[in-house]
């Protein structure tokens, strides 16, 4: 599992760093005020860079777990997490209802 959390640590780290390019690349390529030949260096620029750091690779994992299924975003938790850590008391705004 280690492997797993690590390996989603990178992306998110390529993400960050190839987000402002990114971004930057594609305004250029939708605007119409730039030539045809620019758009067509600009398209190639953005294919050039590296796959892993678009934001559609990233999968939500859980960051004690790396388990990549119902895990809460705010907390990036699964529900198993969650509830342990709820029931300690370690979440703020948390606590078990008396019913």
């Amino acid at each position: 599992m280690q492997k797993i959390i690590q390996k989603n640590i990178k992306q998110r780290n390529l993400f960050y760093e190839f987000e402002k390019k990114r971004l930057i690349l594609k305004i250029i390529y939708k605007n119409s005020f730039f030539n045809y030949k620019i758009k067509i260096l600009v398209k190639q620029k953005v294919f050039s860079i590296n796959n892993n750091s678009s934001i559609t690779r990233i999968k939500n994992r859980c960051i004690l777990t790396g388990r990549g299924k119902k895990v809460f975003r705010f907390f990036k938790l699964t529900r198993h997490k969650l509830k342990e850590k709820s029931l300690q008391g370690c979440l703020p705004g948390m606590f078990k209802t008396n019913k």
